[in-house]
């Protein structure tokens, strides 16, 4: 499990450190309207990404168990198959964000002085949609395979290029001109295309019994829906996440610059306890597909134990540090025009650190069951979870009057501002991870066919 997880938790770590390095530069370099415009970015990013996860989810899961039951050409069809039905949606992703971009902006809320901002990092982005495409499925696969080090020495030199090109454009380093909030977005874009191409080479190449292969490329429809199977109710959890989460930063956005610029920095340094959670939930993945697919489901709930202990024990001591130092750790952040909002993310970690066990359970045992197959259960929990607890209460909380015209109904809300969205949020993380648990304990994942 530690083979496992250890080398994710870098990459992880890698990946995060991108952003990090961006709200490092914003924060000291540029304004709040910058910090606001990052927050969002942070999450369209994010979005990105899982767009592709309807495929990944599903490609792990297949690559997981036949390379547990040692069928490794059928292992190589898959990811061929992965790779095929990720270059259409790919074309897809690009017209979609293209066309809706702008109008997602408005419907962010996003401060008016931040939209400009928004766009053009949105601009560098949009065309290296291929790029990530090709790093997350490929990198899903070899992950399926047991193959963790390409995606940690890829993620290696992604960062390498990323936080060189972005600091070099956004400060003016050496024959680099002074590019200021543009230098971020093509340190990004940079970054992203550099980490296709290694995945893509590598695959080409031979990379843990997986390659590219030109008669596994044509369509097999049958094993295309065996992923999709899969993949589309997980995809559609994470999916589902990232629209509600977005949907929640709409209701922050709503409360201004200086809150939407408060929240972006400390949802960036609150996602550095998710690195163990989704490292040990990767594991478990891994892990949980592979020994069903051996025929040892008593050896797959231990596993995924195994990773709830140890990972979470690392997401608790995190939120140790998140309440006993979360002055320091916002003020690294914190510039010349941005030291308000750094201020204003202090008590936000302060709180979030009491959830940190409930997190632990809600991201690990969720890796364990998509291991499983067991996709849709959890999408219902998610529902539940974003739908009827995260997003009522926060606008509940955090506005001071709530006008519902299509129902006649005006509610006198508690007008927390900022910190009352995010009691709304600990609320939810802590009634799924009852639900999640429940599942795991219930058992019926064990017996779902893929």
């Amino acid at each position: 499990m530690l083979k496992l997880a250890i080398p994710v938790l870098v990459e992880s770590l890698l990946v995060m450190l991108v952003g990090l390095v961006d709200l490092f530069l914003t924060g000291r370099f540029l304004e709040n309207k910058h910090m606001a415009a990052i927050g969002l970015m942070a999450y369209l990013l994010w979005m990105i990404p899982c767009m592709f996860s309807i495929i990944s989810i599903g490609a792990t899961a297949l690559i997981a168990r036949f390379t547990g039951a040692g069928s490794a050409e059928q292992a190589r069809h898959t990811a061929n198959q992965a790779l095929l039905s990720g270059t259409i949606l790919a074309g897809l992703v690009i017209v979609l964000v293209w066309q809706a971009g702008p109008s997602l902006l408005q419907l962010m809320q996003l401060p008016s002085d931040a939209v400009p901002a928004a766009q053009l990092y949105l601009d560098y982005v949009i065309p290296v949609i291929p790029a990530i495409m090709i790093q997350v499925i490929g990198t899903a696969c070899l992950r399926g395979a047991g193959d963790m080090m390409s995606g940690f020495i890829t993620m290696t030199i992604v960062n390498v290029v990323n936080i060189s090109v972005g600091t070099c454009l956004v400060i003016g380093i050496g024959p680099f001109p002074e590019m200021g909030w543009e230098g971020l977005a093509i340190g990004t874009a940079s970054g992203y295309l550099v980490g296709g191409f290694i995945i893509l080479v590598l695959l080409i190449k031979g990379r843990a019994g997986l390659t590219i292969q030109r008669q596994f490329l044509r369509p097999s429809y049958s094993l295309i829906r065996r992923i999709l199977r899969i993949g589309i109710p997980g995809g559609a959890d994470t999916l589902f996440v990232v629209f509600c989460h977005m949907w929640f930063l709409s209701v922050i956005n709503s409360l201004g610059t200086l809150a939407a610029a408060s929240h972006g920095i400390g949802v960036r340094i609150e996602s550095l306890a998710y690195l163990p959670g989704s490292a040990f939930a990767v594991a478990a993945t891994t892990l949980t597909g592979q020994y069903l697919g051996a025929g040892k489901p008593a050896k797959a709930t231990r596993c995924a134990l195994l990773a709830c202990l140890v990972g979470g024990g690392v997401m608790v001591a995190a939120g140790f540090l998140f309440f006993f130092q979360a002055e320091m750790l916002t003020g690294i952040f914190a510039g010349d025009q941005t030291g308000d909002a750094a201020a204003g993310a202090i008590p936000l970690l302060q709180l979030v650190a009491i959830s940190m066990p409930s997190l632990a359970l809600v991201i690990i045992l969720s890796g364990a069951l998509r291991g499983a197959g067991d996709t849709r259960v959890p999408l219902a929990f998610t529902a539940i979870g974003l739908l009827a607890i995260r997003l009522p209460l926060s606008y509940y909380l955090a506005w001071p009057e709530l006008n519902i015209s299509w129902l006649g109904l005006h509610i006198r809300g508690q007008g927390m501002g900022l910190i009352g969205a995010w009691y709304a949020m600990i609320v939810d993380v802590f009634a799924r991870s009852i639900l999640m648990v429940f599942r795991f304990w219930q058992g019926a994942w064990k017996r779902i066919e893929v």
